[in-house]
């Protein structure tokens, strides 16, 4: 008897719009936005074809937003500084 290999289940969770649109805390208007710029992954399934966003999509999107919220501030921070605060020596221009 030949063995059938399992059927694998794919790893892909697919979440509605409302759902994103809560968790992001944006409007259902502004996922679907999000999805058209490719920001987020999306793919529309069943009859009549309604919209779902690929749950990874959603983590990757929230990861970026807080790497580009960090850089920021890191330059907001490094553009007060002045360089004799840096190195120790000189006038300070944003004493404390």
């Amino acid at each position: 008897m030949v063995d059938m290999p399992e059927p694998q289940v794919s790893a892909v969770r697919l979440i509605a719009p409302a759902a994103v649109a809560e968790v992001l805390g944006i409007s259902i208007d502004e996922v679907v936005d999000l999805v058209e710029q490719t920001q987020l992954r999306g793919v529309r399934v069943g009859s009549p074809a309604r919209l779902r966003i690929d749950e990874q999509s959603v983590a990757d999107y929230l990861a970026a937003q807080i790497e580009a919220e960090r850089r920021m501030a890191l330059w907001r921070e490094s553009s007060e500084a002045s360089f004799p605060e840096l190195w120790g020596t000189g006038p300070v221009r944003h004493a404390d």
